[in-house]
């Protein structure tokens, strides 16, 4: 045997740490027995090292696919940054590239070689802008109020399409299973099951097998969503096809025993029901009995939000009837400048009335105004109605930033424009609010004024009520975004450069209830708003209060 190929053996296993030379009986190379163990160490060593190669290659070329398919991805993006963050689908993704999936990547990375690269990020993690778990959980959450108010079909939302209309990539059955853990996460198990059934469909198509999701873990979320909806024999059936992938899966073992049980109490129940003459007759067949259909509790809790959500789809509109008493036309308003540059008024509803002034905020002053509102962003809030105080909730999910009329000549305009379109006066108004909605944005169904019983709504303000509210469109919205009436089957589209005006009290002073509204889901785009909201004070001679009540008693 060659000596130097011997002190590579020796170097070789020392190097590894898995052999340390000691002093044995005798020096090894005299002995060609002793040799010939060295021989089987080394056969174990070079087997052990094939392996660390193999693996390391198969990292390699993992790392290599997702790097190629995320700068596709980030390419993509770059071309368009607007377009593509707009889409609330490749707004999901991106949020959840850069949280679970990133997180996962930093797993292998880290995995022996990939420690000087973890490095790296550990630093960038203090200069770059990173999503946390709860972005990921809202993003997700988001993608799901968007399908539940605009019916949006699970596939179809995982193949990239909204509406019928392809705008992004498809969504792996990792990415489909993550919004289904997501779900499960918030306890919302109809959306669960929804996801984790969609994330199987495309594991088995998934013929590269390029997803680490197997179908045990999709089978264990899943089988137990759908025993939370009351449907146990199909809970049952799933744990047991978990039970064949992993027979020693302890969670199961101990839930296909309670599922058992839980089947064999109903069946007791049943058979005593026709012990005591009850024959059964108003009760499904048994086979089916647990097969309940899955209902979605998020969508129809009430009359309201099934109306909202129907105008949300436009599928309700304004009678024939209704619409032939609107009219269009251009108004002074008794302003002296609007006899030269009169406002074209374009009547949305009649009582209450309800208008829309078209262009009204030129395209310098919208990109000013949402120049300066970007860096002052914060999470939109609400009052709560028995403090008074400002909080944040989450039926109304953008951000939001006041400007003063002060702060430049333009914000001074769009306020004088205001006088203009109402007859009323800015002085006690509230300073102009800059709203951009994020992922599936929205504010449900609200009122813009305060209700009796909220006492201390305004009063540090100490101008009175909202008696009016004018609303600003900043941007086309492609898919969703309108401003609804659930009560008057009334519909409001996002236009550029376009305003809503309406009366929030009557002129006694009471508030119209027919003015409560929403703003829906932001489907496919991006919604900037503004809003100006007038209130009581210095409106007297302005808006007068009639001689009789003009409103019905609440």
């Amino acid at each position: 045997m060659n000596p130097l190929k011997m002190y590579i053996v020796f170097l070789t296993m020392a190097c590894v740490g898995l052999f340390i030379p000691r002093q044995i009986n005798g020096e090894v190379f005299t002995a060609l027995a002793d040799m010939e163990e060295l021989l089987e160490t080394e056969a174990y060593l070079i087997g052990n090292l094939e392996a660390y190669i193999a693996t390391q290659e198969q990292k390699l070329k993992f790392l290599k696919r997702r790097a190629i398919d995320y700068q596709k991805e980030h390419n993509e993006a770059e071309s368009d940054v607007s377009a593509y963050l707009s889409n609330p689908i490749n707004a999901y993704l991106l949020t959840k590239r850069l949280t679970s999936d990133w997180k996962s990547i930093e797993s292998v990375m880290a995995y022996d070689v990939g420690s000087e690269y973890l490095g790296n990020i550990t630093v960038y993690r203090q200069f770059l802008k990173f999503p946390s778990d709860e972005d990921l959980n809202g993003a997700a959450v988001a993608l799901m109020r968007l399908q539940d108010t605009y019916n949006l079909d699970t596939s179809s939302i995982a193949k990239g399409e909204l509406n019928g209309v392809q705008y992004s990539t498809e969504m792996t059955a990792n990415d489909c299973f993550e919004m289904g853990r997501q779900s499960y996460l918030n306890k919302d198990y109809y959306h669960t099951a929804l996801w984790m059934r969609e994330a199987m469909d495309r594991l088995t198509s998934d013929t590269n097998h390029t997803t680490s999701t197997s179908k045990a873990d999709i089978l264990e979320y899943l089988a137990f969503s759908v025993y939370k909806q009351g449907n146990v024999v199909s809970a049952l059936r799933m744990t047991n096809q978990l039970l064949e992938l992993l027979p020693d899966h302890e969670r199961a073992m101990g839930n296909k025993v309670f599922y058992e049980k839980h089947l064999k109490e109903e069946e007791v129940i049943k058979a005593d029901k026709k012990l005591k003459g009850d024959d059964g007759s108003d009760e499904l067949e048994a086979e089916n009995f647990y097969l309940k259909p899955y209902s979605n509790p998020h969508i129809y809790s009430t009359p309201e939000r099934r109306l909202y959500e129907q105008l949300c789809r436009n599928e309700i509109r304004l009678s024939l009837a209704e619409l032939s008493k609107l009219k269009c036309k251009y108004v002074t308003n008794n302003s002296h400048f609007l006899k030269i540059a009169p406002l074209k008024l374009e009547e949305a509803h009649l009582k209450p009335y309800i208008v829309i002034y078209h262009d009204v905020m030129h395209d310098e002053e919208i990109e000013f105004v949402k120049q300066v509102a970007r860096p002052r962003f914060k999470r939109a809030t609400v009052q709560n109605h028995k403090t008074g105080e400002l909080e944040v909730a989450h039926y109304r999910i953008s951000k939001s930033a006041w400007l003063k009329d002060e702060e430049h000549k333009y914000v001074a305009d769009i306020s004088q424009r205001v006088e203009d379109m109402t007859g009323l006066t800015t002085e006690t108004a509230e300073e102009l609010q800059v709203v951009n909605y994020g992922i599936g944005g929205h504010y449900e169904p609200h009122f813009d004024f305060a209700r009796r019983e909220e006492t201390n709504a305004f009063t540090s303000l100490g101008t009175g009520n909202r008696i009016a509210t004018v609303l600003f469109y900043m941007s086309d919205v492609e898919q969703g975004g309108a401003t609804v009436f659930p009560l008057l089957n009334l519909s409001l589209w996002p236009k550029k450069g376009t305003a809503a005006f309406w009366y929030n009290l009557h002129a006694s002073g009471e508030g119209d209830y027919l003015t409560r509204h929403a703003a829906c889901p932001v489907l496919m785009g991006q919604k900037w708003v503004s809003n100006k909201w007038l209130h009581e004070r210095n409106q007297e001679f302005l808006r007068p209060c009639e001689l009789l009540p003009d409103h019905a008693e609440m």
